[in-house]
């Protein structure tokens, strides 16, 4: 009797497994959408200038300086950022952050002078941008997982690009249409629209759903929240500027946004209309690029896993300041072949450097690296900040971003050789190059 139960036992088909999708992707998600949603106020700057000249005969120098207010703000804004996400969580930070930014965003509606240009788009949307910055994606990506982080801080790195590409062509669409107030309701109405998506799915850390990391052997608790936000993020950056890592990432990092945020977003659209360029044609290239970052960031954070992280970024440097070096022979009334081509290669390259950037923060600075990316990435901004400042001054001078285009290039190259020069972790202490 005990043998034919056995013998059934055995003979019983057995219920197939379900496969169970790890609630770390689901929180990767979310935080990609999150992005996309943000990313509107990204896509506005260079949208603005030419229409703005226009209307209030402000100078391109002036609307590029609340430009730059608006860039360095988004830098020096994340390392406290992520120290306030240690204290309070990530959903609250994020939410007040999306609402700040439609706050901004929708007074620009009624600004009259240039002061409420820097005090809204400047001020506001810098801020509340800030708070949305990459350290929001490094903050999800380490506590979230063990495993995969390069691949997922490269996804969520292409969430800004996605939304580029969603709203580049709807905005400049709405300002040649239109106007360019439409333009700043839509990008506050796209923040706004996100916060119920950040409060009610956005969770904290794996514990509040009683998982481990996607990848940890091991259930790791949730960390009691950590006093004193601004002070953590002052002594982190005291003890990273003592190594020399953080000055090689810093500046190559600054070098990264004035050839990316204060050069070709900021400036791209009015250079290719200086060339007689229409508007949406070139806003239709600039979100072209888009498409290839997301593909181009992916496949980095790919590599990032696999490759040598001081390579890949002096690779990505080198080709990004030969492609500058031909810009000015592209640019010209139509598209042609050789501009697609600049299109493609350029979007791929766009913000490939910042999952190698992060995985060498990580390297060098365990569980202080979003912190210290936050101040990295503060770099990347006030290298935007000054590009979109003296791009327009340049613009202004003489007549031409010609310039602006070869310097920049040149500045790739240096960014190339530093890159290199970052050594490797030695010991368990960052090693000063």
């Amino acid at each position: 009797m005990t043998q034919t139960t056995e013998a059934a036992a055995v003979q019983q088909p057995q219920k197939p497994t379900r496969v169970r999708v790890h609630r770390a992707w689901f929180v990767a998600a979310v935080t990609f959408v999150t992005i996309i949603g943000a990313a509107a106020f990204r896509s506005v700057p260079g949208l603005l200038i030419d229409p703005l000249h226009a209307e209030f005969d402000w100078s391109r120098g002036t609307i590029g300086a609340a430009v730059s207010v608006n860039l360095a703000l988004y830098g020096l804004t994340a390392p406290f950022a992520a120290a306030l996400m240690d204290r309070f969580g990530i959903r609250r930070v994020v939410a007040v952050a999306l609402t700040v930014i439609a706050a901004g965003s929708w007074l620009t509606v009624w600004m009259t002078a240039a002061w409420q240009l820097m005090l809204c788009w400047g001020l506001l949307v810098g801020l509340g941008s800030g708070s949305m910055a990459l350290a929001f994606a490094a903050t999800v990506t380490n506590r979230w997982f063990t495993e995969r982080r390069g691949l997922v801080s490269g996804i969520l790195t292409a969430a800004s690009a996605s939304g580029q590409l969603i709203f580049l062509p709807l905005l400049s669409w709405i300002i040649d249409r239109y106007d360019w107030r439409p333009a700043a309701v839509t990008v506050a109405l796209a923040a706004l629209a996100v916060v119920p998506f950040v409060w009610l799915l956005l969770h904290d850390h794996p514990a509040d759903v009683g998982q481990k990391p996607y990848g940890a052997t091991e259930f790791v608790p949730k960390p009691p929240p950590v006093p004193g936000a601004a002070r953590r993020a002052v002594t982190v950056l005291l003890s990273a500027v003592r190594t020399g890592p953080f000055w090689l990432l810093a500046g190559t990092f600054a070098i990264c946004g004035a050839s990316t945020n204060g050069l070709i977003q900021t400036h791209f659209i009015p250079a290719a209309h200086d060339h007689h360029m229409p508007v949406q044609a070139a806003a239709s290239l600039l979100a072209v690029i888009g498409i290839f970052d997301v593909v181009g960031t992916i496949a980095s954070g790919w590599f990032t896993d696999r490759f040598e992280s001081r390579r890949l970024l002096a690779v990505y440097y080198a080709l990004r300041g030969v492609s500058l070096m031909f810009l000015p022979l592209l640019l010209g009334p139509a598209v042609h072949p050789p501009m697609i081509f600049f299109i493609v290669f350029y979007g791929l390259d766009w913000v490939a450097t910042v999952p190698p950037t992060l995985a060498l923060c990580r390297e060098h600075y365990g569980e202080d690296s979003a912190i210290v990316f936050g101040w990295v990435l503060a770099s990347h901004q006030v290298g935007a900040a000054v590009v979109a400042f003296l791009g327009g001054v340049a613009r202004d001078t003489f007549g031409s971003y010609d310039v602006v285009w070869y310097a920049s290039g040149a500045l790739c190259a240096a960014a190339a050789l530093m890159a290199l020069v970052i050594r490797r972790r030695a010991g368990g202490v960052p090693v000063a190059a």
